[in-house]
């Protein structure tokens, strides 16, 4: 199968809001199940271990006109639990048994009890992570929460969660991260092969797909890539991040490329990539995720970190491995986690000798000039900095 074909196939899945894919799973054998998630993290081996499939929800994007989801939030928020709940209110999600929200920001927290609220014939669970990285306290904790979820889905599965069934699943997923590390890694070392507008189409197929599947998925699109050669322009490597929840346009990131930029390293989807090493598959399978979670998981704005001089080593190590030359932060506007963190990375950078610009978005953005002038301008002053 071509670059093409594969890309093309990932954008269908991308562009159907309606779920095609995910009653096409449910349908090829009745009575499974689907369970989806907001962004950024759930431990999904737990949904994959009870024979159900977990799908990503990262709103409606700039394909859905909100409408009713606006009565329900005042205007000084983010757009995706707006678009969100459109896509529940307009029967989109029909298709899911439940969702889980995770403890990104107190507006997905307030959205999980109108999820409760409004569709009370649906599981639902506000997943808590930890924010204390301790194993006796965080991880007992997480613990504690992974239990209560793994309870759940066996109610509402009907099926015993084995420990065995736990580690098959751990299995899967350690192979789906492995890919998606192999797809980063190659991005970085030829990004002129696997542009990022391409590369985010892929990775949100994982949104809708069985996980095997996509990792089938991704390594055919690497394979792919390398058989058909591309040409290769001066751009300005940069790290792009800030864009972990509430998720840019596909317009805005090909404006990005446009403009001049080759994106090398990103925070897009952080389900697939948060835990940065591979989860052990013996032993006590929910302390394994527990720690793989508290200890060698990426750090991110809504993964806070108490320790002052640990803030911002994930970008460095970023900006270091994949060989950037800058920084473009890209968060969604009203989003607390990102801006609030911005100052901090901001000031890291500086200190550091790093270029690095700065803009906030809406899923739905439309107006792309801006962002395309700052970024073309942004990478300009890169060429001109490395030159001089």
């Amino acid at each position: 199968m071509s670059v093409r074909e594969l890309v093309k196939r990932c954008e269908a899945l991308f562009d159907d809001l309606e779920l095609g894919a995910v009653k096409q799973w449910k349908a090829a054998q009745p009575g499974r199940k689907a369970i989806g998630y907001l962004p950024i993290y759930v431990p999904r081996e737990i949904v994959h271990a009870a024979g159900m499939l977990p799908v990503g929800i990262f709103g409606g994007g700039d394909q859905l006109e909100v409408i009713q989801g606006d009565a329900y939030y005042q205007s000084y928020i983010c757009r995706i639990p707006r678009s969100t709940l459109e896509l529940g209110l307009t029967g989109r999600l029909d298709c899911l048994d439940g969702m889980l929200f995770p403890s990104i920001c107190d507006v997905i927290r307030n959205l999980s009890g109108m999820w409760q609220i409004m569709f009370k014939d649906k599981y639902v669970k506000y997943f808590d992570l930890p924010q204390n990285y301790d194993d006796s306290t965080g991880g007992t904790f997480y613990i504690h929460e992974m239990s209560a979820l793994r309870s759940d889905l066996e109610k509402l599965s009907n099926k015993k969660i084995t420990d065995e069934d736990l580690r098959n699943s751990i299995a899967v997923y350690n192979d789906n991260r492995r890919a998606v590390r192999e797809l980063y890694a190659y991005r970085a070392q030829k990004p002129w092969q696997a542009p990022t507008s391409e590369m985010y189409l892929v990775l949100r197929a994982g949104c809708v797909l069985p996980p095997e599947e996509h990792t089938a998925l991704i390594r055919k699109y690497l394979v792919s890539c390398e058989e058909q050669q591309r040409p290769q322009r001066d751009n300005a490597r940069v790290v792009l991040t800030g864009s972990f929840c509430e998720q840019p346009p596909l317009g805005l990131i090909k404006s990005i490329e446009i403009a001049g930029c080759y994106v090398v390293d990103d925070d897009f989807q952080l389900c697939q990539s948060m835990l940065l090493e591979e989860v052990p598959t013996t032993g006590d399978p929910l302390e394994a995720l527990s720690k793989a979670f508290l200890h060698r998981s990426a750090q991110t704005s809504s993964k806070y970190d108490e320790k002052k001089e640990d803030k911002g080593k994930h970008l460095l190590r970023q900006v270091k491995t994949r060989g950037a030359e800058g920084v473009i932060f890209a968060a969604a506007s009203f989003c607390d986690p990102a801006l609030l963190e911005r100052p901090m990375l901001l000031e890291i950078l500086a200190k550091h000798k790093i270029p690095y610009t700065a803009f906030k978005y809406a899923e739905n953005t439309g107006q792309m000039a801006p962002i395309r002038e700052q970024t073309g301008t942004f990478a300009d002053s890169i060429k001109l900095w490395s030159a001089a």
